[in-house]
């Protein structure tokens, strides 16, 4: 199949001339030449929480220092008879991570790898079980050092390892964090077995080609030279000024943002099967970095793709193209999409290696964007709320023994309220505070796929609490036509945080109730469902409930439309 570009793709003059206005922009106000001069003034006049956000432009080269530390924690860990490693991160910490360990298939001579980036107890409980204590290495990895589920995590394995007849203690422990953090001094103070000290100029999610996401791809056996060498090949492509079109990052930073300005702010990626979770490192870059100021770009993950007629005008589709996997049924769909007049880009990767140019490119591409937008792409200011509602919420908790009741729909409550919701331009956001499970994820796809070919909205999915370090400030801060569907676990049986006076189960209630006050304080429209002891079930209850809810709305419209006449 020929590479498809959006050159190639446009039909209306109108999409072509709104890029090469864009690109010529960048030109004019030298944004590649200011950008990698560290011009903060590209973004905002005030330098504030950007000149020290920009290590991410030159880190691939840094990173070379760091090969030989890379390789004695391999060897530690070879010497040690590890068998699994378990990765204690939240968002930018585990999202690169986790695109490494589904993107690359597993290697007979690595350990096996776990993300774990949940305080869900069921999912704590599942890795817990599959791990050998005695034989496990630990990641604890933050970039501000106190984040509330990886030191919650960090408990509750510190204790397992304890109790193991044969362990290590602390050098079965690496902390990967910033200088001076309390995880560093921690993990001093515990004797962990190696701490690696990120450069601070590198933001959490511009951070996969740093430690955060070099020492996960050490230990699962990747080349990590080479993976290094194809981001520095990239860089010094998004170098180019002249022609503004040639350089990669550019580019695509043009497309996103010209497009967005125009209405079609809805970036949905496709992936070949072997690359299906890139799309969630992308969820976090563009959401944290464009979602404020009532804009910004909105990610679109692991979204079925489905006839290219069941799409609104909202829609830029990118598609990742991995040489050699099994292609043909996305090749087939991407063409129809593009015959039909979508905007579509398609970028071919050779091998899996090419992820280190992807890397780069969306985060140059999401740099110039922001740009584009006139917003600052290094903060996430919406963040923090959530995180004081959730303490808020356990303070509650552990004055009175009780979290405040939340108000939970039924099913088909909650998709007359969805429905009473859907427009034009709207995005349905699905939270769900459980443990993966592929029938689960097979009815939270069928949803997605009910209304997008019945509403023509857009749907994004997401776990929590991993989402409210992605998407969670684009809910608050972004447009605000997003509508909220929470999805909550019973939690039960639940498990203890060894040293805190709440439980997994009550930290990650108070997280998704705290984020639904958060969305509420912004506008914005949450409905909650308490999820039943059979996930799916509920969740097609949900789907079920859809066509008779769409069909009594467009009933009732079309009743007003004869009454008007």
């Amino acid at each position: 199949m020929p590479t498809i570009s959006l050159r190639d793709t446009l039909a209306s003059p109108l999409f072509q001339s709104t890029v090469d206005s864009a690109l010529e922009a960048l030109a004019n106000d030298h944004v590649v030449q200011r950008l990698w001069a560290k011009d903060y003034r590209l973004w905002k006049p005030d330098p504030k929480e950007i000149t020290d956000r920009l290590g991410w432009l030159t880190v691939q080269d840094l990173m070379q220092e760091q090969l030989k530390s890379l390789r004695r924690c391999v060897a530690t860990a070879t010497a040690m008879s590890i068998t699994d490693v378990v990765l204690l991160g939240m968002g930018g910490s585990s999202l690169g991570p986790e695109v490494l360990r589904t993107s690359f298939p597993a290697r007979q001579s690595s350990p096996r790898f776990w993300v774990l980036d949940s305080t869900v107890p069921d999912w704590v409980r599942e890795v817990t079980r599959a791990i050998n204590p005695a034989r496990t290495l630990f990641l604890v990895a933050s970039k501000s050092g106190g984040t509330i589920e990886v030191l919650s995590l960090f408990a509750h394995f510190r204790k397992l390892v304890a109790n193991a007849k044969i362990n290590r203690g602390g050098d079965q422990f690496i902390a990967i964090t910033d200088l001076g953090t309390g995880l560093e001094k921690m993990a001093r103070d515990e004797g962990f077995g190696q701490i690696f000290i990120n450069p601070a100029d590198i933001g959490g999610r511009y951070s996969v080609l740093s430690l955060f996401g070099l020492v996960p791809a050490a230990l699962l056996g990747l080349d990590v030279p080479r993976l290094l060498n194809r981001a520095a090949s990239m860089a010094e492509r998004c170098r180019a000024q002249t022609p503004i079109e040639s350089n990669p990052g550019a580019y695509l930073g043009a497309v996103m943002g010209g497009l967005a300005k125009m209405g079609r702010d809805k970036v949905t990626i496709m992936a070949s099967p072997a690359l299906a979770t890139f799309g969630l490192w992308v969820e976090q870059l563009l959401a944290e970095s464009t979602g404020k100021e009532g804009t910004g770009l909105i990610p679109v993950a692991q979204e079925p793709v489905l006839n290219p007629l069941a799409y609104g005008t909202d829609r830029l589709f990118v598609y990742l193209r991995l040489k050699g996997d099994t292609n043909t049924t996305l090749d087939r769909r991407v063409l129809a999409l593009a015959k039909t007049h979508h905007p579509v880009l398609q970028f071919d990767l050779r091998d899996r290696y090419d992820l280190g140019a992807e890397f780069f490119r969306w985060e140059f591409a999401t740099a110039v964007a922001g740009r584009l937008l006139g917003i600052h792409p290094f903060d996430q200011p919406n963040v923090q709320e959530s995180k004081d509602n959730t303490n808020r919420i356990l303070d509650l908790f552990q004055s009175t023994g009780c979290l405040p009741d939340p108000q939970s729909s039924s099913p088909s409550q909650a998709t007359q309220e969805l429905a009473s919701r859907l427009q034009a331009g709207t995005y349905v956001s699905i939270l769900a505070y459980t443990t993966p499970s592929r029938p689960f994820e097979a009815a939270v796809r069928r949803l997605r796929a009910a209304l997008v070919s019945r509403h023509h909205v857009t749907t994004t999915f997401g776990y929590g609490p991993r989402y409210l370090h992605s998407t969670g400030q684009l809910h608050k801060g972004g447009p605000n036509t997003g509508v909220f569907l929470e999805l909550v676990d019973r939690m039960t049986p639940d498990l203890a945080i060894p040293g805190k006076p709440y439980s997994f189960g009550i930290l990650a209630n108070a997280q998704a109730a705290g984020d639904v006050a958060s969305l509420q304080a912004h506008h914005r429209h949450a409905v909650r469902v308490q999820l039943g002891s059979n996930q799916a079930a509920t969740v097609q209850a949900i789907t079920a409930a859809l066509a008779p809810a769409l069909r009594s709305r467009r009933r009732t419209a079309h009743r007003r439309h004869v009454r008007h006449a």
